[in-house]
């Protein structure tokens, strides 16, 4: 039940709206400004269509575009005129936000992040995307982890970013760090359609968590974005689907404490608690090894493939990007933003 895609909100419920945002043409800052505007109106219209709403997520390259260019001149800085720009839409419509900024590095390539700004335009939750497109995207692997944190309404809410939903740890990790709502933004493009619905339905399946996940719609004249918002329940049935349509708001409403009811009492297929306990019938609290050897190497910094001599394609060249000589450093805990990354 989504309560007629949120019209009809329950005293318990959330109700989302995924902005299936016109894919945009940005190349210099008035660009990057009026683009700012476009998503603080778009604040402004998903308030007023839609009274019940508690948080509204904006896609991956909502402010960008998808060029994938680094010039510095358009890149965002956290306390950037951007993001502020969405603190005061946030806290002017009393609405959560999620938005996606291509943000500075003076380290390196910049950081695909995205942010979940409260109601009263507080940052709440700030990720660094970490598995970019390859070989497409050009963006710094992020070196945050995936950061939780309470959303309105009995909600704690995640965020991965496009590509993070092909690899099933990201969902579980945000599971396993409580989140009972994942939000997914993406740009992707039609021939990922597939792949994106039924990554979605797995995610949420597969960790008993609702799943919120938009993409970009239209096209940029190069690009054509698909849009395909969709809300899944944590049992994996799509409770909202989307469509292609661009600046369409799909909006439907989920019951956190239901999610939370089902990670304590369900029995057959509670995966997130099995996996850590398993064949816990036959063992008392079950077995709780870890006997698979990818997460044993990925951790000892051996992670290697039967077929890894042989993968041709392993960095950007073929997407015409220079041939990195840089090696990946993970942050030091000390440096990370402990407020944000840590809750």
């Amino acid at each position: 039940m989504t309560g007629l895609g949120g019209l009809n909100r329950s005293p318990e419920g959330v109700v989302i709206g995924l902005v299936q945002l016109q894919l945009p043409v940005v190349s210099t800052k008035a660009d990057l400004a009026r683009q700012t505007a476009r998503i603080s109106e778009l604040c402004t219209k998903a308030k007023r269509g839609m009274p019940t709403l508690d948080l509204v997520v904006f896609p991956e390259y909502a402010l960008h575009g998808l060029s994938m260019d680094t010039h510095p001149e358009i890149m965002c800085r956290l306390d950037g005129p951007e993001v502020t720009v969405f603190k005061t839409a946030c806290a002017r419509e009393r609405i959560w936000g999620c938005f996606s900024i291509m943000e500075q590095n003076p380290h390196g390539n910049p950081w695909n992040s995205g942010i979940i700004i409260d109601d009263h335009g507080e940052l709440r939750l700030y990720y660094r995307k970490m598995h970019p497109w390859t070989p497409v995207e050009p963006w710094e692997p992020g070196n945050l982890g995936i950061p939780v944190c309470d959303g309105p309404n009995g909600s704690r809410l995640a965020l991965i970013i496009c590509h993070d939903g092909m690899f099933p740890e990201m969902a579980r990790e945000s599971a396993y760090k409580g989140a009972n709502v994942m939000l997914r933004t993406a740009g992707y493009t039609a021939p990922i359609r597939h792949a994106w619905q039924v990554t979605n339905q797995a995610n949420a399946f597969c960790n008993l968590m609702y799943t919120a996940n938009v993409c970009l719609a239209g096209s940029d004249g190069s690009f054509n974005s698909m849009g395909e918002g969709m809300i899944v329940n944590y049992d994996g049935v799509p409770l909202v689907t989307g469509n292609g349509v661009p600046d369409e708001i799909i909006t439907g409403e989920v019951r956190p404490k239901l999610c939370d009811e089902a990670r304590v009492h369900w029995g057959v297929e509670n995966n997130i608690y099995q996996f850590g306990h398993r064949g816990y019938v036959a063992v008392k609290g079950g077995a709780r090894d870890c006997p698979y050897t990818y997460m044993r190497d990925l951790a000892a910094g051996r992670y290697e493939l039967p077929w890894e001599k042989q993968v041709k394609v392993t960095d950007g060249a073929s997407c015409g990007f220079k041939v990195p000589t840089r090696t990946f450093k993970p942050v030091p805990t000390s440096l990370k933003p402990s407020k944000l990354a840590a809750e």
